[in-house]
Parts: structure tokens; sequence; C-alpha cells
């Protein structure tokens, strides 16, 4: 494959940003193609690992994302009524992994990142599907409507639902439903200060984070049948699960309205897919690994994805043998670690509070190991990507 050329990027999220920005400052004339009639991004809020951050330094934007992290102090892990599990430390984890957790709301994000790119590079309202996916000797091909464009590297970042994997891939079962659901809420909450946190039940999870801005950003999960909607409305399904849980989290139900509640079934890949790409085009994000929100990678695999496939462009072989190991992995993970965290059984969360517990009480620095290879990932050229800027 050309080291440079056309490449076009169907999907304009948080990958497909990435990707496109990676590839336009490798050299490439790129073209976004977003279906909606925006880039305003799905979902509230995105927390970036320090292996995303890596990542983003590729990009020339680490600097500038780590300065929206909201430093409040320690948080943990809770029970519904208030016990603390176990204590994390931001400090520890920001010395162990070489800098800092961030949060913050997606669109700023998806603003960043669409900043890097040239006027006129991102068209909306854009609904693309693969015509060819070419071969060394072609270059794949790109139906808009009644169009079709030819470009050297297309990249499938079309979410979960991937079109773009159906085409490559036709025999894939796809995703699956993962046998919860999750509400997200980003809004101003004033008058209450808190710790961070995250909180188990007993088949349910809530998780409060103060952002820089000064907003709030709120989670919560529960094992539901998929496609199950309120009967009313969803601040009023939050309220019955949630509401006699510890503070803060009546008085961020209470101040959140029911149009700021965001509902959506959780559904991943289960089977990984036999490979990452096909002829010239390459897949990324949750077209090519989704995965629970569990272990909160989703949006950093994808950053790091799109980093990985503009260093090898020219051989997309090579990419996917650096990423699909990688990802199928952690999207394994994700899937243990929801079977732990979302657990409905009294006995068997018992059990794990008492281990979590335990494992807290031995120190920051042992619940912080599990994730060495995750959030220690840097970009192995990143010394080399470091000299372009």
């Amino acid at each position: 494959m050309a080291r440079s050329g056309r490449a076009i990027v169907i999907g304009g999220g948080i990958g497909g940003l990435a990707a496109a920005a990676a590839l336009h400052r490798g050299g490439w004339d790129v073209t976004v193609l977003e279906r909606a009639r925006s880039l305003e991004p799905v979902g509230a809020a995105i927390s970036l690992a320090p292996n995303a951050l890596s990542a983003l330094d590729v990009l020339g934007v680490g600097a500038e994302i780590r300065d929206l992290a909201a430093w409040q102090g320690d948080g943990g892990l809770r029970a519904p009524g208030g016990r603390w599990l176990s204590r994390t430390s931001a400090e520890a984890a920001a010395a162990r992994f070489g800098g800092p957790l961030v949060l913050l709301p997606r669109a700023t994000l998806v603003d960043r990142l669409a900043a890097l790119l040239p006027p006129g590079a991102v068209r909306t309202a854009a609904a693309a599907s693969l015509a060819d996916p070419g071969d060394h000797r072609r270059p794949a091909r790109v139906s808009i409507g009644d169009d079709e464009l030819a470009a050297e590297l297309v990249v499938g970042a079309d979410g979960i639902d991937s079109r773009v994997r159906g085409a490559l891939f036709p025999a894939h079962p796809g995703p699956v439903y993962a046998g919860f659901t999750t509400w997200r809420v980003l809004i101003e909450v004033p008058g209450v200060t808190f710790a961070s946190h995250e909180t188990w039940g007993r088949g349910r999870i809530w998780g409060t984070h103060p952002l820089k801005d000064g907003r709030v950003y709120a989670y919560a999960a529960a094992v539901t049948p998929a496609g199950g909607r309120a009967p009313d409305d969803e601040k009023a399904e939050l309220l019955r699960l949630f509401g006699d849980w510890h503070d803060p989290i009546p008085a961020v139900l209470a101040a959140a309205r029911p149009e700021d509640v965001l509902r959506h079934d959780v559904h991943h890949i289960v089977t990984p897919l036999p490979a990452f790409h096909s002829g010239r085009v390459a897949l990324l994000g949750d077209a090519a690994h989704a995965m629970p929100p569990t272990l909160g990678q989703g949006g950093n695999q994808a950053v790091e994805d799109a980093v990985v496939l503009a260093h090898h462009c020219d051989d997309l072989a090579a990419y996917t043998a650096a990423r699909l190991p990688r990802t199928t992995a952690i999207a394994r993970r994700a899937v243990r670690v929801a079977r732990v965290n979302m657990a409905g059984n009294p006995a068997a969360v018992a059990v794990r509070n008492t281990l979590v517990a335990a494992l807290s009480k031995a120190g920051p620095a042992l619940l912080l190991r599990g994730f060495d290879d995750i959030a220690g990932w840097r970009p192995p050229y990143a010394a080399e990507e470091a000299t372009k800027r």
C-alpha cells in the first residue's frame, strides 16, 4: 500500500477523528464522512487513561488534554449504604503510570480532534458505505448516495453497528447484548462536593465524578433485559433503582431533568474478528472490538488504534498484528470485570466486597498493578513521531 495518498474515514467519532488527524499528520489527504448532521457526540463524558493520553501525545494534543484533569483528591469504591470498600489514590496512579486519569466531556475531545484537520475535511450528513475494499492493484471505493469515491486507504470507524465491518466480514456474528443497560448524565449540581467514586450494589452500579468545568458526570448500570425502557421516564427509573443510595447520589438525581438522562443498552463483540483489515480497508474502535465499559477502555483503545494505524498505514497486516491481540485481551477482561461488578447473587456480592476491601488494605499499588499492561501502554514509535511536531 501507499504510505500516503487519499484516505477516507467513515465515521466522525473519537476514533475516526483521531485516525484522520494522525493520517493527516503523516501527509495523507483525508476526508471524514459522518452520517449524522453534526459531530455532536452521543454520550456525556469520556475517561482518558495514560495509555490514550500517550497516543494523543503523538497527535500533539496530549498536554492540552491533561490540563483538563479535575484534581479532587482521592476517591474509591463504595457500597450502596456509603461504606468505602476501597480507596484509590489519584497521586499514586499518576506516579505509577506517568500521568493522570482525565475525565472530560466527549464534545470537548471531539472539538479538539476536529480542530487538527484542515477546513472541509469533515463532511456531515454523509451516509457512506463500502463499495469495494480494493487490493494492492486497485483502490478501495466508497459510495455516498449516487456518488463514489476512490481512496488508497479506507478506515471503518462507524461504531458498534459498523456497516464496513459487515461488508468485510459478512459471516461474523457481530455484537451481542452484554446483559445490562446504562444511564449517563452530565449536569451542574450546585452546592455539592464529594469524592470521585463508583458504587457497586447487587446487579447495579453507580459512578459520580467531578469535571474541571464544574459539572458532574454520573453514570449507572443495571442488569435488565435488552430493549427495556422506563414506563414514565429514565430519571424516574434511576430514582427507583438508586434513590436510596448514599450521598451525593440523591442530590445528583434531584438536579437532573428527565431530558438530561441518556440510556443505552450495552453490546459487545464476543467473537473476535479474524483481522482488523481486508484489502485497503482497516477497522478501528467499536467497529473492530466493541467492549463493555467496565474498564473504561473503549474510547481509549480507539485512540490507540488510530495512531498505530497511521504508523502501519503501508502494511495493514502489521496493524492487525499490533492491535487484535491487545484489544481482544482487554475486551475479555472487561467482560470478566462486568461479571464481578454486576453480580446479583447476595453471596457472590458479599465475597466480592470482602475481597475488594482486603485488596484495598494491602495498599493502592496492589490494586493498580492489575492495570499496568493497560494504562502503561506507550506507542513504540512515540519518540520517532515526536520529532515531527
